[in-house]
């Protein structure tokens, strides 16, 4: 009998903390899951993405030889464009990745070079950090890469861009449909991807900065009612 008003007295904790919780993310789902749109492929969707890419002065993100970051202040990246490198360092950990050929890769802890299997470990994790971070950076510049699909949709009367990546890195089989200004700047997209607990949910591209090579990349992003930041940007020709 004793232990009853322990027990009730957990289960009300747990019911406490857990059911609006759970009715958060129904609301959640229900007012923003949705299937991914249908589009039209063709030059109408490529003159979207190509007015996108002049907005942002394309030219000069192709320019740009080396670009500096940090994600959220928890990891540093120091990206050699021009020669797939990128440097990655988080918590004790630094990785040189190379990006073309992923086992030519060097781990430290501490300064300290690693082999074998925790090299292994440090390396897929460090790209698996690029990939999404970088993607977060730089994603507009990617709509011509390979395995690309664009296609055109009609959003409020609005076209947008419906963009598909089929093959490579952690986007593999993922959509965003971007919506853009009067100028073709972007301002949002939703997301269709494995990583995301529903499908469609929207995230700002609007605070934009020019960095002293010309390219314009983005230093905050706001997915529901969570904000994350990119800043320490420095690039280099």
């Amino acid at each position: 009998m004793k232990l009853k008003k322990p027990i009730k007295i957990i289960a009300g904790v747990i019911i406490f903390f857990t059911l609006p919780t759970l009715l958060f993310l129904g609301y959640v789902y229900f007012k923003y899951s949705e299937d991914v749109p249908i589009g039209i492929e063709g030059e109408a969707a490529d003159a979207l993405a190509n007015n996108m890419l002049d907005a942002l002065n394309y030219e000069a993100y192709k320019k740009t030889d080396y670009i500096e970051w940090t994600y959220q202040n928890k990891r540093r990246y120091e990206w050699d464009k021009t020669n797939n490198l990128c440097t990655v360092r988080w918590k004790e950990y630094k990785v040189d990745l190379h990006l073309n050929f992923p086992e030519r890769s060097k781990a430290y802890v501490h300064s300290f070079n690693i082999i074998g299997q925790q090299k292994e470990q440090l390396v897929t994790i460090a790209l698996n950090y690029f990939n999404n971070d970088s993607f977060w950076l730089v994603a507009p510049y990617k709509v011509y890469d390979d395995g690309v699909k664009r296609s055109l949709v009609k959003r409020e009367g609005k076209d947008a861009l419906l963009v598909t990546y089929t093959q490579g890195g952690t986007t593999h089989g993922d959509s965003y449909l971007w919506s853009f200004d009067t100028t073709g700047k972007p301002l949002k997209f939703k997301m269709w991807t494995d990583l995301l607990p529903m499908d469609g949910l929207e995230a700002s591209w609007t605070d934009w900065t020019t960095t002293s090579t010309g390219a314009q990349l983005p230093t905050f992003h706001k997915v529901l009612f969570f904000g994350f930041k990119i800043n320490h940007i420095k690039t280099t020709r």
